[in-house]
């Protein structure tokens, strides 16, 4: 029988755990342990619980008088896969000689790694392209085109634009990287929200009429007061607009609405909602939910050809965020697509 002080601990841990007995029989499981693998009945054998050849080994080798065995395994079905760390330690606790197998759920530090490589083979391809381009450019007006000065002229122009490009990519992972630092702390400010939208409008009108879009503003005639950064608002707005005109250019008109939400349910209290619809191409149900992951693209080629860097929906996310806010995407094909932002009227300290 388990000592009534190991048991004691065995399920306060917070990490899965599992007690043996020398023959390799469940003595006792935690919780977390069920939760992690299902009903653990006493008695039963440990390799019935846990099929992974690994972890067998490594229990048969301490039991056996071996020391300590620590190994990375991953376990579940095919449509659950579970990155752990298992680690297996000798157990002599009178009467009971066994062996404890501790299981640590590692999924999320592998999500985060994996994360980690594919920001940095992303950023790496983005900016590997342009620099391709300006080095091949630099090679040919050193070779062939040194004395062809229409040649110079066209090459200098892609090579203006392959390095805007770069540059503006550059600024969009400074602005990512200083939005998450401050993602949790709250705003601590009060702005004027309509008016920087009546700004925001005024500044882009000129570019949107150049792409023959008109650009249309809402709903933000009176003064409206909320907890927020200014900076990083514009910056959304800005973005959010930019986007509607580059991609929703086709319908001719971007709308702008700020609206107030007297009370909105997730944010439990009033809001104030801002709306950029255009009525373009729209976007496939399918790339909805990863439209605001970093790189992600609908149309890649098209993207690249008009700036964009990929970054700048993940920028809006992470300030909305940082604003206690809710970001929603609604579009569908050949309907045009509306982008929705709610900031809370107030933010408490909770």
């Amino acid at each position: 029988m388990i000592d009534p002080t190991l048991l004691a601990v065995l399920r306060g841990v917070p990490v899965a755990m599992l007690v043996v007995d020398q023959k390799a029989r469940i003595v006792s499981a935690n919780e977390t342990a069920e939760a992690l693998l299902g009903p653990i009945p006493a008695e039963r054998p440990f390799v019935t619980v846990l099929r992974h050849p690994e972890v067998n080994a490594a229990l048969e080798g301490v039991l056996e008088g071996r020391e300590r065995a620590r190994l990375n395994v991953t376990l579940g079905a095919a449509d659950r896969r579970v990155f752990c760390e298992v680690t297996v330690t000798p157990l002599e606790a009178r009467p009971l000689h066994g062996a404890i197998i501790s299981i640590e759920d590692r999924s999320r530090d592998e999500e985060t790694e994996q994360m980690r490589r594919d920001f940095v083979a992303n950023v790496s391809h983005e900016l590997r392209t342009p620099l391709t381009a300006l080095m091949g450019f630099i090679e040919t007006l050193r070779g062939p085109a040194r004395n062809d000065p229409a040649a110079r002229d066209r090459f200098l122009d892609i090579m203006e634009r392959e390095a805007g490009r770069m540059n503006r990519l550059v600024a969009d992972l400074l602005s990512l990287s200083r939005v998450e630092q401050d993602e949790r702390r709250r705003p601590a400010q009060r702005i004027e929200l309509a008016a920087i939208l009546r700004g925001e409008v005024a500044t882009l009108a000129p570019a949107a009429a150049a792409a023959g879009v008109e650009l249309k503003l809402l709903g933000a005639d009176d003064n409206v007061m909320i907890p927020g950064d200014a900076d990083q608002l514009v910056q959304v707005i800005r973005n959010l607009i930019e986007n509607a005109v580059k991609y929703g250019a086709a319908g001719g008109i971007v709308t702008v609405m700020l609206r107030r939400l007297p009370h909105e349910p997730v944010l439990r209290g009033p809001a104030w909602s801002i709306t950029v619809a255009d009525r373009g191409e729209g976007i496939e149900p399918q790339h909805l939910p990863r439209l605001t992951e970093r790189f992600y693209r609908v149309d890649t080629h098209r993207s690249r050809e008009k700036g964009g860097t990929g970054l700048g929906l993940a920028i809006v996310k992470h300030i909305v965020s940082r604003h206690r806010g809710r970001l929603r995407i609604e579009s569908e094909r050949g309907e045009g697509s509306r982008f929705t932002i709610i900031l809370p009227e107030t933010i408490g300290r909770t």
